[in-house]
């Protein structure tokens, strides 16, 4: 014997009830087949009761309405326009709605029986179309079997006598039985209801009357989901779970399963499976009294609208019974509690409830303990609105440490503030309140943390798409499967702008039409951009800046305490004062995102992260000499007076070697910036305007208004760069720009470099940089490559892109 309960989802339709006759009659054996009402007509029934109690004739309307719907379904499905039980059921609803509306009062008693039509409309119709396609069938009157008293609204089951007439009826049947779920009779056989889940509870009650062998639920999902689907877009079916886990899961957000009504087959060990009516090929999800699987977390479930309440007060301790008094207040105005901590001190106590709720509980706790706010004994009440709870569930959390360890660590990476904890004593559940505003981006962290074969998702959001950001951006379009398939991370560009315009899509903008996107998008407007990207509260979220502008950087201190890590060429935020760099770093620290500054130095080089592991391993640096101007050294090594020196400038602009405008590399001032930034990851406390520098370009150069008067100027100029060049010919050496910290020091010059040096032998646009430390004295830690272009400017962003990408281990 076989329970098969069928949702209002499952029958909406003539389409989706033959869905249903199929799933039926796919099987073999006896059968019980318990039915909801179809579709929405139990919340039309509600609505058509109210309006007859209001006194509002509209609830002919409605009245009608479901008629209509129920009698073209009977005509579609058994090709006839009268069906003698379902209009004896309209007739005798029409007749108790009349009452109402005349005596402008709803009793629970009346609304029972108005809301017990919708299943007995189903079952009749079921039944007769079962019958119409051949079947043997028996249709049943729930309201015969399934017995209660007479609490109207939410009855309680008489289980003695409904067991005995269900076995009477139903032990060795070998038909099809149709019945309505939700609906059952007090004493006196007036109609009462079961409450949430009824039907339900109807499928569960005669399955384990029959001890049947399994009851099968269809509804219009594939089962039981590791997290809500409308929120997670990657969540997954869960194979098999514990009714244990099932009721945890189900406490919050999972809809699928109402616990307490299938507590029957819990208590008998019968097997549960989920299925879809529209999926019947799926497996679904098997509730069971025990799997052998090793899944650490089920899955995370969800309740939106919570408020917290607290008392508070180191007066509590003095108050007789205080907990008790304080519950049996909630409890006496059927408040339900979904969140309990509690300092152990009892200092403290907070409870979550749902927000519809919390006002009303927070106006009768405040009444009944108002003497004992009065004399100060508890501080007065808060309540904080617009929160969630959030919970991971699974058996086997508790075999492992560092669940919750993880959980939070999770969502602090992303800037979710923790409002409150709580962890049963069964440790299968671990619970937060979060802002309501955090609730989605909370799942998709902790789900893409805890089910590993999930793909990490990653949104990045670029100003900046000139040589170098285009660079970067083909590198992610064609690394991005490989970064998928290998490495479960997706990388998606959700936001782009430049100087002029701008465009966000939460979904992600298309790597291959970035360009079409960015051209049809809104003028750009920094503030906004940035407004809206906060706004978004994306997790994984990467704010790229490939400009060299103020305005831009000045963004970075409002994303660093969203939590939105920072990744970045430009130079200007690195060596602002050293009061904003350090709070710069210490932003990040303390909102949990990062500020990742490698392309800063030598642009694609490993510097800054190389230099990161010797400080934190403990070395200490007390020397630096570099050639950090891959421009600088690309110029020197291409200008041997054979041409004129501003035509090697203009080649290397058109190679992409120079910052957009050539006079910040030319005057030195980019390698200033650059030494400063080492000096400062290298632990120093320093300023700009301590490095000393000897500028090797011409004042008349240097003070130009535009690019054009700028190379009119250096050409002008052209001896005296001839005459630096063979100066350093007949000396036998090459000149380089060198920044050299040393005895707390720092400078910048150009210098001719004998043959001896390591830097003699620097060519084309490579960079070096030679650390001295405490373990590196004689022999000095070498870094060099290439430190300049588009390309490897690009790669060096990817690699910060990436550091931040890796999915949580």
């Amino acid at each position: 014997m076989i329970v098969l309960k069928f949702g209002g989802t499952s029958l909406e339709s003539v389409d989706s009830i033959k869905e249903v006759k199929e799933v039926i009659t796919s099987k073999s054996g006896g059968r019980i087949v318990v039915v909801s009402a179809i579709g929405k007509t139990t919340n039309q029934l509600q609505h058509m009761a109210e309006l007859a109690r209001t006194g509002d004739t509209q609830y002919i309307s409605v009245y009608e309405q479901l008629h209509d719907q129920h009698a073209e379904i009977i005509s579609l499905l058994l090709d006839i326009s009268f069906h003698e039980k379902v209009e004896a059921i309209f007739k005798q609803l029409r007749r108790v709605c009349d009452g109402v509306f005349l005596l402008k009062e709803l009793t629970k008693r009346s609304l029972d029986f108005i809301l017990s039509a919708g299943e007995l409309l189903s079952s009749n119709i079921i039944a007769s179309y079962l019958k119409k396609e051949g079947e043997q069938v028996n249709l049943l009157d729930s309201r015969v079997f399934i017995k209660t008293d007479d609490t109207f609204g939410g009855a309680i089951v008489d289980f003695h006598t409904s067991n005995g007439l269900l076995k009477q009826a139903l032990e060795t049947s070998s038909k099809i039985t149709v019945m309505g779920g939700f609906i059952s009779s007090a004493p006196n056989g007036e109609s009462t209801t079961l409450g949430r889940g009824g039907s339900d509870y109807t499928a569960s009650i005669v399955a384990a009357a029959l001890d049947a062998e399994i009851l099968e639920i269809w509804t219009d999902v594939d089962g039981l989901m590791t997290a809500d689907p409308r929120m997670v877009k990657h969540a997954q079916v869960i194979d098999e779970i514990t009714y244990e886990e099932a009721i945890e899961l189900s406490h919050f957000g999972a809809k699928v399963l109402y616990p307490p009504s299938l507590k029957p087959c819990f208590e008998k060990d019968i097997p549960i499976r989920i299925k879809n009516t529209f999926n019947k090929q799926t497996d679904g999800t098997l509730v069971s009294s025990g799997t052998d699987d090793d899944q650490l977390v089920k899955g995370i479930t969800s309740l939106q609208n919570v408020s917290l309440i607290s008392l508070s007060g180191t007066g509590l301790l003095s108050i007789p019974k205080f907990t008790k008094d304080f519950f049996a207040t909630l409890a006496q105005h059927n408040l339900g509690v979904e969140f309990i901590t509690q300092s152990n001190a009892e200092h403290t106590i907070t409870i979550g409830l749902a927000s519809e709720d919390a006002e009303n509980a927070y106006h009768v706790l405040t009444k009944n303990f108002e003497s004992h706010i009065a004399d100060g004994l508890i501080d007065p009440i808060g309540i904080e609105r617009d929160l969630s709870i959030l919970a991971l569930v699974g058996k086997n959390m508790k075999n492992q440490v560092g669940v919750s360890g993880n959980m939070f660590h999770v969502l602090g990476r992303n800037g979710v503030s923790i409002k409150a904890i709580s962890q049963g004593s069964s440790e299968r559940n671990i619970s937060a309140i979060v802002k309501k505003a955090d609730l989605s981006k909370s799942l998709n962290v902790l789900h893409e943390a805890f089910f590993q074969y999930e793909v990490k998702r990653v949104n990045l959001f670029i100003v900046g798409v000139g040589n170098v950001g285009k660079a970067f951006l083909e590198q992610l379009r064609t690394q991005s499967f490989i970064l998928r398939e290998e490495h479960r991370i997706s990388i998606k560009l959700t936001g782009v702008a430049n100087s002029q315009k701008m465009a966000l899509d939460e979904e992600g903008i298309s790597l291959d039409k970035w360009k079409d996107t960015l051209d049809s998008g809104d003028d750009f407007d920094p503030k906004w951009f940035q407004q809206k990207i906060i706004e978004l509260n994306l997790r994984n979220s990467i704010f790229i800046d490939i400009t060299a502008a103020k305005a831009i950087a000045d963004l970075y201190p409002d994303f660093l305490q969203k939590s939105i890590s920072v990744v970045t060429p430009n130079k200007i935020a690195a060596t602002e004062s050293f009061i904003s760099y350090q709070n710069l770093k210490q932003t990040a620290r303390r909102y949990s995102s990062q500020f990742l500054i490698e392309t800063n130095v030598c642009a694609g080089l490993p510097v800054l992260s190389t230099l990161s592991d010797v400080v934190r391993s403990g070395d200490h640096v007390h020397q630096i000499e570099a050639v950090l101007s891959g421009t600088l050294n690309f110029l020197f090594n291409e200008y041997d007076g054979s041409r004129k020196f501003v035509d090697v400038i203009k080649q290397a602009k058109e190679e992409g070697y120079t910052e957009p405008d050539p006079r910040m590399d030319l005057s030195c001032e980019d390698v200033k910036r650059k030494l400063l930034i080492l000096i400062r990851e290298s632990g120093y406390a320093f300023e700009m305007n301590e490095i000393a520098l000897e500028a090797f370009m011409p004042s008349s150069c240097q003070n130009t208004t535009s690019m054009e008067e700028f190379y009119k100027q250096v050409e002008k100029q052209e001896d005296y760069f001839k005459k630096l060049y063979q100066k350093s010919k007949e000396n036998g050496t090459r000149l380089k720009v060198v920044a050299i910290f040393k005895d707390g020091k720092a400078t910048v010059k150009l210098s001719e470099i004998w043959s001896e040096h390591p830097f003699y032998h620097l060519e084309g646009k490579d960079n070096i940089v030679l650390f001295f430390t405490d373990r590196y004295k004689e022999q000095p830690l070498v870094i060099k490559g290439a430190g300049a272009g588009a390309a490897v400017t690009a790669s060096g962003i990817f690699a910060d892109v990436l550091r931040l990408s890796q999915p949580e281990s």
